[in-house]
């Protein structure tokens, strides 16, 4: 099956509208990570399943630098996990991954900043491009999990 993750955009003045097209959501498995998903850059989601099987976000990143395939493997991994509080979640859960492909630094930064605001707003650890005064962002989900 073809990898149809992307992310459009169209510019209507001064705002933006993204429609991320997600992957399919997988379960992390660092040997599938390795021979499935693409070595460029996009944006990716990291969830665990708690003990009533529902699925939690805990991380949303845009990668440039070593590509979805690196920081996806990296990051679901206790072994290579930095950060303390994912490492524990990644130790203690099931994890899952879905991402979208996209080359645009500034896109990335815009989508980020739209996802803080929307999901995490007392964080202020994300700013946008700078580009547009209003931006929105449209997902669309495969609505699959794949277990490995």
């Amino acid at each position: 099956m073809k990898d149809s993750s992307r992310i459009t955009k169209k510019i209507d003045r001064d705002s933006v509208y993204y429609v991320l097209y997600w992957s399919e959501m997988k379960k992390a498995d660092k040997y599938e990570i390795i021979t499935s998903v693409p070595a460029v850059a996009g944006i990716y989601e990291l969830y665990y399943m708690d003990d009533r099987k529902k699925l939690n976000l805990f991380y949303v990143a845009k990668c440039w630098y070593g590509g979805l395939r690196h920081h996806i493997r990296m990051d679901t991994d206790a072994e290579t996990e930095q950060d303390e509080k994912r490492k524990k979640i990644v130790d203690e859960h099931d994890c899952y991954y879905r991402y979208a492909v996209h080359q645009s630094l500034k896109d990335m930064e815009d989508i980020l900043y739209f996802f803080a605001r929307t999901y995490f707003p007392a964080s202020n650890k994300v700013s946008s491009s700078g580009r547009y005064t209003n931006i929105f962002v449209k997902e669309i989900s495969p609505n699959k999990i794949i277990t490995v």
